[in-house]
């Protein structure tokens, strides 16, 4: 199953799922290029979403105003859908409307994978981004081992290119793939220090001493943080 989180109030881009791209709120034009892969559920705060949603015969699901992260958020989703614990969700950004099947198929692939290691709590994907793209703190970049475990996420420039250039960072994606087990896991874990200063979640499954797994993708997908990467979203919209 997919799985939107969709927070209307966003502190940096308030009411940013519901942005229109080519007279489609986002959340839903992201709901509406995944669907085909699988199910297809928006979890959310705001009866404007679920009331939008159900207007493009979309399911979505309240979920409480209080909780920190999209995770803690498809969670309850989970929970009010009665899933059971071995059943791999694949947690989809509603600030994704260009995101592309094979992506979200090699997240649910890699989950599948590592579904019975209790080690992997998350399973996630990246992309190769430039030296400038990574000076964006609102690219998440990540460092791995040999395996594709992730070692670190940072807003920040890392590895950071101490004695010569370097042009091949990796990108995060904000796709994540839980079995329903590892997620319940994950939001019994205790928010952590890191979690907080980046403002990333994935960071709290790192302090607490599990694993993050990581693949390879190649994509011309972008995330909508902004107003200015939303005029970009219409323009690439419309080509």
């Amino acid at each position: 199953m997919i799985i939107i989180p969709a927070r209307i109030g966003s502190s940096r881009f308030p009411n940013k799922v519901l942005a229109d791209i080519g007279g489609v709120p986002m959340v839903v034009r992201t709901a509406m290029t995944v669907q085909d892969i699988d199910k297809v559920v928006i979890a959310t705060d705001s009866q404007e979403v679920v009331d939008i949603a159900a207007a493009h015969d979309i399911q979505a699901v309240m979920t409480s105003a209080s909780h920190q992260s999209g995770t803690d958020r498809i969670y309850e989703a989970a929970q009010k859908l009665e899933l059971d614990e071995n059943e791999i969700i694949i947690n989809v950004q509603g600030d994704e409307p260009f995101i592309e099947s094979e992506v979200v198929q090699a997240i649910y692939d890699l989950t599948q994978k590592n579904s019975t290691n209790e080690k992997v709590m998350m399973n996630s994907c990246y992309k190769r981004i430039t030296n400038p793209e990574a000076d964006d703190p609102n690219i998440v970049k990540v460092v791995t081992d040999t395996e594709d475990i992730a070692l670190y996420f940072s807003r920040a420039k890392i590895p950071y290119p101490r004695d010569h250039h370097f042009d091949s960072y990796k990108g995060h994606l904000g796709i994540y793939g839980f079995t329903v087990r590892s997620l319940r896991n994950f939001c019994a874990l205790k928010p952590a220090p890191l979690e907080d200063i980046e403002k990333l979640e994935q960071l709290r499954a790192l302090y607490h001493g599990y694993e993050v797994a990581m693949t390879e993708v190649k994509t011309d997908s972008f995330g909508i943080d902004t107003p200015e990467d939303l005029e970009k979203a219409i323009l690439y919209h419309r080509l």
